[in-house]
């Protein structure tokens, strides 16, 4: 029992167990029933005077395709008042006299005096055209919509309340969408906000508050408020460091401040809060969000319904650790304290990692091992990545050979000067480098890359954010404790954070305020879906490894077998593995074309035929369905050019700019391809998997990049370090260098600094 306006009364059905909400926005998905409360702000126009119809449009189209999913949908929405105040102003202008009208001239009529409308009487105007409007949205999706008025007192009276949650179900049962509104015709005018001092209490004075009260009437899961805002935020929004609030806690409202209610609508941000606490309390999840922005607006709701970041999510259960907004300010601080560190002291900060991957060798694999075992158990893992997935002591112990070779070549690295210029006398201008500030490496059933990424993070003085796959959580947590493990030497603990959170890659993608570059470290399909769903944020990366291979006339008959073995069969899963072989045309039918054919068999290679290949063939393999495949396995297509000129043009048209090899004894025509072939890695007489960061002499990389700006290649620390400029003056203006100024600039370079080489 609670009292609601001084009168005790049973807030919930007598059938009503006490519900639980959902603790995460990923279980959202699985919401039934669904209550959407449109604001005032959202339904009607700028000019307050109208329906925002396309906005509604949308709405509705979201709304059905969430009905037709077989999830119950219900709508409280406002727009009566705006709609029925359309009317009234159109009806009063149209009643003015012709005479008046005429002797007004027109642009007095258009700013002729309308008398203020009373709200009740644009209520009674607007509702049955609100209604008409919405069945006739719902009617293109072949859907039927009731309308529903109530009062405050339908929810005093213990009979009313049934009829009404009675008719309710009933309209859900045939599989027709409820709108409900207050009957704003005939409501007594508001009341000061004497109930807003907790969530024990709730009034139906707006449609925020009704909103709330009809799902938990009706046990809904899920209740989405939309308003003309992004969602909560620490304090008003427009505020200098006004942030949103991604997850929203009871209890939490003593950390925020609220500002004004929207432009339009009876209830604000602390009347939303206190109705979505109140229904949350009674089992309902709550979202709030914005409904208005024109580049949300139109997904916005099945956005949420799917789990995506959306707005402000309520919810009763606290993570353990930090959100993810929180780790990445404190990979932001810890990574600024970690570039101000010496070289030595970050140096020695990997040296430690590497002695720990060592030293705790057995844990290590121990955690690996649960990892492979519930992935074989599950079976979701396809046999090239759990072979990404597995560690082993060999493993180990090259990633710590690497992360020395890390160790020793940062010396120098951050804030080395690469450029001094003499701008004027005493006026010297620098530029150094400087970390790129925070990383979000995300990557799949790579366990080794986490140590590997962080010394570089480390070597660059970067904070970073690492999102590994599920299917090596046990791997990633013990090493992520040795990396903290070894940053504690110098107090920079925070600069290195591993994501455990439920989310998703898609919402990391927009955090743009938080996060300065993405590496993405997996298949081409997690690339592309990166570099789809990152907003203002850039991607090093590539989306395939599509390499090639061409065997020239003039090659050796020794090397071509040693090198396709090797760039086909040592890894085939890796990104740096032969996918395509090209071969001249005049080696068709030689002892030479006899052994590499002989070659791949025996390594159990499936060949793809290309096109042209197929047509010499009598019997040829399965044609290739596609030039432009990334096979990641024991397969591969063999294609034939009739030059070298063919081969690059084939690599340009069907590769990926990944890497690509000419093995041939000729030394102009191995010139001609690697100055003409435009990819990141161009080798001549060499294995593709010659394409790492460890074979570079880099100690490892955090990804090998396809892109043009920046990085390309196996990237390392110089790959994860940007530039500024510093300027050493004494009082200088610019005014001083005008033409009747009394200084001229000299622009002269000066000598770099001496690199520490030890």
């Amino acid at each position: 029992i609670r009292c609601w306006s001084n009168i005790p009364f049973i807030t919930m059905p007598l059938s009503r167990a006490h519900g639980k909400s959902f603790a995460h926005r990923s279980e959202l998905k699985h919401a039934k029933r669904i209550v959407v409360k449109l604001g005032s702000a959202v339904v009607t126009r700028g000019d307050e005077c109208g329906l925002a119809l396309g906005r509604l449009a949308s709405i509705v189209e979201q709304v059905s395709m969430l009905q037709n999913q077989g999830r119950e949908m219900m709508i409280v929405t406002s727009g009566a008042v705006a709609f029925g105040k359309q009317r009234l102003r159109h009806e009063i202008l149209l009643s003015q006299s012709v005479r008046q009208a005429l002797h007004s001239g027109q642009n007095q009529l258009k700013d002729m005096a309308i008398p203020v409308l009373e709200a009740r009487a644009c209520a009674a105007a607007g509702q049955s055209g609100l209604m008409a409007l919405y069945e006739a949205m719902f009617t293109q999706y072949s859907i039927c919509a009731a309308q529903i008025l109530v009062t405050n007192l339908d929810f005093h009276d213990e009979q009313k309340r049934r009829n009404l949650n009675g008719t309710l179900h009933e309209l859900l049962r045939m599989n027709i969408v409820p709108i409900i509104n207050t009957n704003d015709a005939v409501v007594p005018p508001p009341e000061p906000n004497s109930d807003l001092q907790g969530v024990n209490v709730i009034s139906v004075k707006d449609n925020d508050s009704l909103a709330a009260r009809l799902a938990v009437e009706m046990k809904t899961d899920l209740l989405i408020v939309l308003s003309d805002v992004e969602g909560l935020f620490d304090s008003p929004p427009g505020s200098d460091d006004a942030k949103l609030i991604d997850i929203f806690y009871p209890g939490d409202q003593q950390s925020v401040t609220f500002g004004t209610k929207s432009r339009v609508g009876m209830g604000g941000m602390e009347a939303k809060v206190k109705a979505a606490l109140w229904a949350l309390q009674g089992g309902t999840s709550v979202v709030i969000a914005n409904g208005t922005h024109p580049k949300i607006s139109g997904h916005v709701i099945t956005d949420i319904v799917e789990g995506k970041k959306v707005g402000t999510f309520f919810s009763e259960v606290k993570p353990a650790g930090p959100t993810v907004e929180q780790q990445g300010e404190m990979a932001r601080a810890g990574g600024r304290t970690l570039a101000a560190l010496q070289p030595e002291q970050r140096a020695e900060i990997i040296y430690r990692l590497a002695d720990l991957l060592t030293d705790q060798r057995e844990e290590i694999l121990l955690a690996n091992k649960k990892d492979l075992e519930e992935a074989e158990n599950k079976g979701r893992l396809a046999l090239p990545l759990l072979k990404r997935l597995s560690l082993s002591t060999s493993k180990l112990n090259s990633l710590a050979i690497g992360l020395r070779q890390i160790a020793a070549s940062s010396q120098d690295s951050v804030g080395r000067v690469i450029r001094r210029t003499r701008i004027a006398k005493d006026l010297d201008l620098e530029q150094v480098t400087v970390p790129i500030g925070v990383l979000l490496v995300i990557f799949e059933s790579r366990p080794d890359c986490l140590p590997q990424v962080s010394a570089l993070a480390i070597a660059s003085g970067n904070g970073l954010l690492l999102k590994g796959g599920k299917e090596a959580a046990h791997s990633n947590q013990i090493l992520h404790h040795l990396t903290q493990e070894a940053l504690s030497v110098h107090g920079v603990k925070d600069a290195v954070q591993l994501v455990n959170t439920r989310e998703e890659v898609e919402d990391l993608c927009r955090l743009d305020k938080l996060i300065d570059l993405i590496i993405p470290r997996g298949s081409s399909q997690l690339v592309r879906n990166i570099q789809k769903a990152a907003k203002g944020i850039p991607v090093m990366g590539h989306s395939e490894g599509i390499c090639h291979v061409y065997v020239d006339t003039d090659a050796s008959v020794e090397k071509v077998t040693r090198i396709i073995r090797d760039s086909k069969c040592e890894y085939p899963a890796a990104c740096n593995a032969l996918e395509t072989l090209l071969i001249h045309r005049d080696l068709l039918r030689t002892p030479l074309f006899d052994q590499i054919i002989d070659m791949l068999r025996v390594e159990q290679v499936k060949i793809h035929a290309g096109p042209k290949f197929a047509s010499y063939l009598t019997f040829s393999p399965s044609e290739v369905k596609s030039l432009r495949t990334e096979y990641g396995d024991l397969e591969c297509c063999i294609e034939v050019v009739d030059s070298v000129q063919e081969a690059v043009e084939h690599i340009h048209k069907y590769g990926s700019s990944h890497t690509d090899v000419i093995i041939t004894e000729n030394e102009k025509t191995a010139e001609f391809f690697l100055q003409h072939v435009d990819s990141a890695c161009v080798f001549w007489n060499a294995s593709t998997r010659f394409s790492d960061g460890y074979r570079f002499g880099l100690g490892a990389e955090v990804g090998i990049s396809t892109s043009r700006i920046h990085a390309r290649g196996p990237v390392g620390i110089e790959g994860l370090l940007t530039t500024k400029w510093l300027l050493r003056g004494d009082s200088h203006v610019v005014s001083d260098f005008s033409e009747h100024g009394s200084m001229k600039y000299l622009h002269e370079s000066l000598p770099l600094p001496q690199r520490n080489t030890n």
